[in-house]
């Protein structure tokens, strides 16, 4: 069996996580979280970089940053994960979602204008496979509607868009590292990165459950108390210590995965000139990060058909999110704007092939060849 996913693991992890184990410090920030912040800074050049226990609560930090509030109206993509929304309901915030471009499954900039209200706070664009969005657009309604803009950035990790790392972008971004993702903090975990200064000393705050105990440590006072609202969002340092393994070889997990994403590409070329299928497309000034390798088939049967077959034949390939405005939660805390032209039918074409660090390439011929003799039988 060829499995759809597996975890990353370079090699130096035991020894980083052992070290962790052994240290006077497992709790959050120690040795290996304050590398691994490093290197995020350096890599991205952002303002801070801050890792939490998962990429949905840097999606809350940035929530509670810019004081979402209940009736605000939060405008994304409703072919996304839940988090990508929850982390705006839950401080009361009202969803407005619109629709995707077919080309990269991303929202459709050109909509969002249309979308906005005398109650809208913020957009967060979601970079779908690590695919940018058109951040140029997007940058420019916010500013000129006095917005905030949180890039989704869950798949994206080394994706750029023209020029500069996704992530980068937004006044807040936010990063995971869950086991599905390019690079993992051992199974879980995520990151909140901060290109506005003026949130930096807050989002230490409310990291730190409200108090301002970085502060303390820093020497910046007597003694730490509660100064704001807050939560637990710091992962244990035996989290960043496997992270730490997977960012020594980032550059070669990177390589891998767009040769696996180049092969796929090559070898099913022939069934989308046939017009047997639609492959992804990669927009001009985008460079993407292999995380996603998906094709697009005529219809929902096609795909059933497909996933079955692909199944017999040891290949575990998948399909991805229901639109969530079509979900009953949705229904209670969003609204959609205009028509939903592509979002649910383009979502009911779409299959996510097997990618990830070691999948050989005996193996992604077998994958490719199993899909040209589906196709070969009807």
């Amino acid at each position: 069996m060829i499995p759809f996913n597996r975890p990353p693991y370079t090699g130096n992890e035991d020894q980083y996580v052992l070290a962790a184990m052994r240290s006077e410090k497992m709790s959050g920030d120690g040795e290996f979280s304050s590398l691994c912040q490093k290197w995020f800074e350096e890599m991205l050049g952002c303002k801070k970089f801050l890792l939490t226990p998962s990429c949905t609560q840097a999606l809350e930090m940035a929530a509670l940053l810019i004081d979402i509030q209940p009736g605000d109206e939060v405008i994304m993509p409703s072919y996304t994960f839940v988090s990508t929304a929850n982390a705006f309901v839950l401080r009361g915030a009202r969803i407005v979602f619109v629709d995707i471009r077919p080309d990269t499954m991303n929202m459709d900039e050109a909509l969002i204008e249309a979308a906005i209200t005398d109650k809208t706070k913020a957009i967060v664009p979601v970079h779908y496979a690590g695919v940018a969005c058109e951040m140029d657009v997007i940058m420019d309604i916010a500013s000129r509607h006095n917005l905030f803009v949180i890039e989704d950035a869950a798949q994206a990790m080394m994706s750029t868009y023209k020029g500069r790392p996704l992530g980068t972008i937004g006044h807040l971004a936010a990063f995971s590292f869950h086991e599905t993702k390019n690079y993992t903090s051992a199974g879980e975990g995520g990151g909140l990165i901060i290109n506005d200064e003026k949130f930096s000393i807050r989002a230490e705050i409310i990291r730190e459950k409200g108090t301002n105990r970085n502060q303390y440590f820093r020497g910046m006072v007597d003694k730490y108390s509660w100064v704001d609202v807050g939560s637990s969002y710091l992962p244990s340092d035996i989290q960043a210590a496997y992270l730490w393994g997977q960012l020594e070889k980032c550059s070669s997990i990177n390589e891998l995965r767009l040769r696996i994403w180049g092969q796929y590409k090559t070898g099913l070329q022939c069934l989308e000139d046939a017009c047997k299928l639609t492959l992804p497309t990669i927009p001009q000034n985008c460079q993407h990060n292999g995380h996603m390798f998906y094709i697009k088939v005529d219809c929902l049967e096609t795909r059933a058909g497909l996933l079955s077959y692909l199944k017999d034949k040891g290949v575990g390939a998948v399909f991805h999110y229901v639109p969530l405005h079509s979900a009953l939660a949705g229904e209670k805390f969003s609204r959609f704007v205009g028509k939903d032209q592509f979002t649910t039918c383009e979502s009911e074409k779409l299959i996510r092939l097997p990618v990830w660090y070691g999948l050989s390439d005996a193996d992604v011929k077998t994958v490719i060849d199993a899909v040209k003799e589906y196709f070969s039988t009807l």
